[in-house]
């Protein structure tokens, strides 16, 4: 944990990397970050005590850059980092859609480049970050990433062709789950209960299924039967789910995000 890791763009994610890593021993003076307000950066500093640098001087210095700026700025990023970097400076980039491909282009030949996907777990250390090798990212390049992302969550490798797939799973998935707490808080609304209420009952009924998921062993199927007593509540509410489509609506949702992530990394972004 002695070498020096920047991240540049550091928004929301990104500080909450930086957090993590700190926690996990990694020291601050070790830790560089670029913001594009000189506030925020102060503000970096005040509360981390993480070093602001420029971009440049985050490319010269730092063994390991962390990029985390939106798709649509990586381009000009790289087009003004790409002077400074040394080929053997390993390069993660986090910018949803983005192939390694892309980064490998506008940088020196041979410079080592790792793709992950997080999420936004990653502010309360429940991360599931999904990590994939560049051309010329050895193993020792994604133990790296590991080290750095595993002090946020959970990370698993893959190959660079699962990773849209990954993203419309894990990388949007947190927004599924807020959506489906949603619909089922003004249900219970609906059904006669407070808000507060409500919301409390449901939060704590994902929070066990997810640690029964997590560490039962058993398939969902058959958690979901040990709920489902013959003509019960459980199976008459299953029942209306199915009968509204709401199965194939989760399928069809996922290939949408998949195929949104597609079009960013061709370019698109309307």
């Amino acid at each position: 944990m002695s070498q020096k890791v920047a991240v540049l763009g550091t928004g929301k994610i990104g500080e909450a990397l930086l957090s993590g890593m700190i926690r996990a021993g990694w020291a601050p003076a070790d830790l560089l970050v670029t913001a594009r307000r000189p506030e925020r950066a102060e503000e970096l500093r005040a509360r981390h005590g993480v070093t602001p640098v420029g971009n440049a001087e985050a490319a010269k210095t730092a063994d390991t850059l962390i990029v985390t700026v939106k798709p649509q700025d990586m381009g000009a990023l790289l087009d003004e980092l790409a002077p400074h970097i040394p080929a053997d400076r390993l390069v993660i980039s986090g910018a949803a859609g983005i192939p390694t491909a892309f980064l490998e282009e506008r940088l020196a030949k041979g410079t080592p480049v790792v793709r992950v996907m997080t999420n936004t777990p990653a502010l309360v250390d429940e991360a599931m970050s999904v990590i994939s090798a560049g051309t010329h990212a050895t193993p020792d390049h994604l133990a790296t990433a590991e080290d750095i992302f595993g002090a946020v969550g959970k990370t698993l490798r893959v190959p660079e062709s699962q990773q849209d797939a990954c993203t419309a799973l894990s990388g949007s998935g947190p927004a599924y789950f807020f959506y489906l707490v949603e619909a089922m808080t003004d249900a219970g609304i609906l059904l006669g209960l407070p808000r507060d209420k409500a919301h409390d009952l449901i939060v704590q009924s994902a929070i066990g299924a997810a640690v029964m998921l997590r560490d039962s062993g058993e398939h969902p199927v058959k958690l979901r039967e040990n709920v489902t007593s013959p003509a019960g509540t459980t199976i008459n509410a299953i029942r209306e789910l199915e009968n509204h489509g709401v199965r194939a609506a989760l399928i069809a949702a996922l290939e949408a995000a998949r195929d949104r992530s597609r079009e960013l990394a061709s370019g698109k972004k309307d």
